[in-house]
């Protein structure tokens, strides 16, 4: 959510970032805000004239009962009577006024950073960097279903009778694998100097509404019925929550937290849920990095934690690029994005693993996290970046580390995770 101050001072701007973004619907919204904010501010500063009077009034009551003019001080008393209601029907009208602001302040997108390329979809992101050589072997590459297969470590007919689509056991070596990369991302984050967390797997809808806009909260969160929770799609929306309505001092930022937690997704929407493998899943595990720091060292964090990112897949031997998301392609809370992508040798091509973000003080605004300065209270800067997403990251480790013969390399930074196993062998 921006600040109001820019629909006041600079309703073009907001115009303009809408049309950046391709929600030309959206453009109403500002001169309707625009229109709302006058009036509420009358009906404020009404309010304010009407009580100064009425406090007035009040106080001249009594004078005139100590000087015997009681008739005099009944038409007072009737007349602050009517103030009253006065006031009352200025605060209604400002509740109502505001509350209606909020709600369309929540669908206006954040101001994106000018650096942002322009464009509609996901088709006009732009790589940025590769890292490592994306090599194709001599030989073909299995699918990863496949790969898993021959380790006996996939089972998807069992989890379509205890779940339906979507879900998977996974078993043995390729379980114990999938396990040792949280483990292993749990502890590069850590030698980092990020605090390590576990936070709730459920939040309440002021949370969820506080950290990502309405659309992405239909398409995404699943509801427990009957109750005020939501199933968090990733740690970022606990994490973040953890500091609602919060003034933190100044000298403890940045606060640098790395949690883990498992996801929960609809995954609604056109690719849909794959029938086959472990790409698109409603139910994953994560390594997340959450920033909590001023406005002005965001962007220096920003280019930390992608970093971070990269550093951790190609210590798996696993090439990877960056890749910058276009306008369109931004949720609107972000100021600015970028994928992590690994390389598939399979499809011969890069596919997502993993999305930093900054969000200004988007989130911080919503969910009132401040910070206290010499000069008052102002919003902190919000940030998240994941470090490992699996099974998802988990396939771009076996592609990128399987042998002719089916059997899988692991790499010695994950070693001591499995046991001493330096490779997987086909059961």
């Amino acid at each position: 959510m921006i600040d109001i101050k820019l629909i006041r001072e600079n309703k073009e701007l907001v115009k303009e970032n809408i049309k950046k973004k391709f929600q030309d619907k959206k453009l109403p919204l500002v001169d309707e805000v625009f229109e709302l904010d006058k009036k509420c501010r009358e009906a404020q500063l009404n309010g304010d004239k009407l009580r100064a009077l009425k406090n007035e009034k009040s106080a001249l009551i009594g004078s005139l009962m100590r000087n015997g003019k009681k008739e005099e001080a009944d038409k007072v008393k009737e007349e602050v009577s009517k103030y009253g209601n006065e006031i009352l029907e200025c605060e209604k009208t400002y509740e109502e006024l505001s509350q209606k602001i909020k709600e369309n302040m929540m669908l206006i997108p954040n101001i994106i950073d000018d650096s942002v390329p322009i464009g509609e979809d996901d088709t006009k992101n732009v790589e940025i960097e590769k890292f490592g050589e994306p090599i194709v072997p001599s030989f073909e590459i299995p699918h990863h279903a496949d790969i898993c297969a021959k380790l006996s470590g996939l089972d998807k007919e069992s989890a379509g009778r205890t779940s339906g689509n979507g879900f998977y056991y996974l078993m043995g070596d390729v379980a114990r694998l999938h396990s040792a990369m949280l483990s292993y991302a749990r502890d590069f984050m850590i030698d980092k100097g990020f605090t390590y967390a576990i936070p709730p797997f459920m939040i309440r809808s002021d949370v969820v509404n506080g950290v990502m806009s309405f659309e992405e909260m239909d398409a995404m969160m699943y509801k427990i019925e009957g109750e005020d929770l939501y199933l968090i799609g990733t740690s970022e929306h606990s994490m973040i929550g953890k500091f609602k309505d919060q003034i933190i001092k100044e000298n403890e930022l940045p606060i640098t937290l790395t949690s883990y937690s498992p996801c929960f997704r609809k995954e609604v929407g056109s690719h849909g849920i794959e029938e086959r493998g472990l790409y698109r899943v409603h139910q994953f595990e994560k390594q997340e990095m959450v920033v909590l720091c001023k406005p002005e060292e965001g962007m220096d964090w920003y280019n930390k934690m992608w970093s971070y990112t990269v550093e951790f897949f190609r210590s798996l031997d696993i090439p990877v690029r960056t890749l910058e998301c276009c306008s369109g392609d931004l949720a609107d809370l972000k100021v600015k994005s970028c994928d992590v992508e690994a390389w598939s040798p399979r499809q011969q091509k890069y596919f997502e693993v993993g999305s930093c973000s900054i969000l200004g003080d988007a989130q911080a605004r919503r969910l009132g996290i401040r910070m206290k300065t010499d000069n008052g209270n102002k919003f902190v800067t919000t940030l998240n970046n994941t470090v490992l997403a699996t099974p998802r990251g988990l396939i771009a480790f076996l592609e990128n580390n399987v042998n002719e013969d089916g059997s899988v390399n692991i790499p010695e930074v994950l070693r001591s995770y499995m046991g001493g196993k330096e490779k997987l062998e086909i059961k």
